[in-house]
């Protein structure tokens, strides 16, 4: 009976030991910017391959703030999106299933409650990002991407 009891409580205190880590590493990657970036752009290219437009879609509020997506879909409506190419991306086009494989998040810059994250698209034809986010209540939310290009 000591045994099974001994026996019992050491799978408990391993299954409660394996949680608890579980939740500290999700907790850990919910708090870090270049981690929300990554999962941002892995969710929008996957999208983005379904032929839909990412910017329509209820789940962008997980990874871009309230008031970034709300301005960039009047935007939208009126026909008057900021560029000549994908806010988002900064390109027109591009092959879905290598910047899929091959999307590279940086080391924030922190900036106070602004992280800056560099972003690195594709194996071939590289284009690179920067991608703002702040820090809110329910974790760092993009504010803005600007592309890398020179002044034009």
């Amino acid at each position: 009976m000591k045994t099974r009891f001994s026996r019992l409580l050491a799978w408990l205190v391993l299954a409660a030991s394996l949680f608890g880590m579980q939740a500290v590493m999700a907790q850990g990657k919910a708090a870090s910017p270049e981690a929300d970036t990554k999962a941002f752009y892995a969710w929008y290219i996957k999208l983005q391959a379904k032929s839909v437009y990412p910017l329509t879609d209820s789940g962008i509020y997980t990874y871009v703030s309230k008031d970034t997506v709300d301005r960039l879909r009047e935007a939208y409506r009126r026909n008057e999106m900021p560029g000549d190419a994908d806010y988002f991306t900064k390109v027109q086009d591009y092959d879905e299933k290598d910047w899929a494989e091959h999307t590279v998040a940086r080391a924030p810059i922190l900036l106070e409650d602004v992280a800056v994250v560099p972003v690195t698209f594709g194996s071939k034809d590289k284009v690179s990002v920067l991608v703002f986010l702040r820090k809110l209540a329910d974790g760092w939310k993009i504010t803005k991407v600007e592309d890398t290009q020179d002044f034009q």
